[in-house]
């Protein structure tokens, strides 16, 4: 919430932004999250002017290399660490630029909605940087490895519709009705069976770093473990009733 800044963010922004990821976590009355920006850009990363001045998040004039060797891991990857214990749905929701650490920061999300105006770019080899802050480990996982050394390396801008047709975003959405659409987009994940989706969720992720046969005694275990809840009898009740599931699991 820096919207005269296009939301760079800053070392207490990022604490906040921790401390609300782990909120949402252990509150079983949250069932999802949307992360947007206030104002008309998702997230600018870095403020560019701060980091000049070596008030920014790697602080660049800090000292020697030694001194600046956690300038990222104690400030930026707080939020990716988080979120990598984080089963619930995570949406990003990008109503404008999200550029450099923004896009990375967009790139953590589980799904992506984007405005029709919004606009992205890899910035840090403008800066002389590389990703940071996770895009080397979550672009590749979105558009593909090529893709993603094209976006890293050239450091272009590109709109929505061409994040649309790689696949980096899942839905466009008018900028005069997004905030309603990505609302009700997510209110479907909202109202499903929580224990089921953070279990999905779980086993996705983890299946995407394990052999097949691991992934398939995870997915017995998550199959366990769901049966195990009233939700597991009521989706199969409502379904022969012929009327919508009342899901009580948290």
């Amino acid at each position: 919430n820096r919207p005269e800044r296009m939301n760079a963010f800053t070392p207490v922004m990022l604490g906040e932004w921790v401390a609300a990821i782990e909120q949402a976590r252990q509150d079983d009355d949250v069932r999802a999250v949307i992360v947007t920006g206030a104002g008309r850009a998702f997230c600018a990363g870095m403020d560019v002017g701060r980091e000049a001045r070596g008030e920014g998040v790697l602080r660049t004039n800090e000292g020697d290399a030694a001194r600046r060797r956690n300038s990222l891991r104690y400030r930026v990857h707080p939020v990716p660490r988080a979120l990598a214990l984080f089963d619930k749905p995570y949406i990003a929701a990008i109503n404008g630029a999200a550029v450099g650490a923004g896009m990375d920061m967009a790139s953590m999300a589980d799904i992506r909605l984007a405005s029709d105006k919004a606009r992205f770019g890899m910035a840090y080899v403008r800066m002389g940087l590389v990703p940071g802050d996770g895009g080397g480990y979550y672009l590749p996982r979105i558009v593909g490895l090529s893709k993603a050394l094209e976006l890293i390396w050239s450091g272009r801008v590109f709109d929505a519709q061409e994040a649309l047709g790689m696949g980096y975003v899942s839905y466009l959405f008018p900028e005069a009705e997004f905030t309603q659409r990505a609302r009700e987009f997510v209110k479907q994940f909202v109202d499903g069976p929580a224990v089921a989706i953070q279990l999905a969720k779980r086993l996705a992720y983890r299946s995407l770093e394990v052999p097949q046969d691991l992934a398939l005694d995870l997915a017995q275990y998550a199959m366990f473990i769901a049966q195990s809840t009233d939700d597991a009898l009521e989706g199969p009740r409502a379904f022969v009733e012929k009327r919508p599931p009342r899901w009580t699991s948290h």
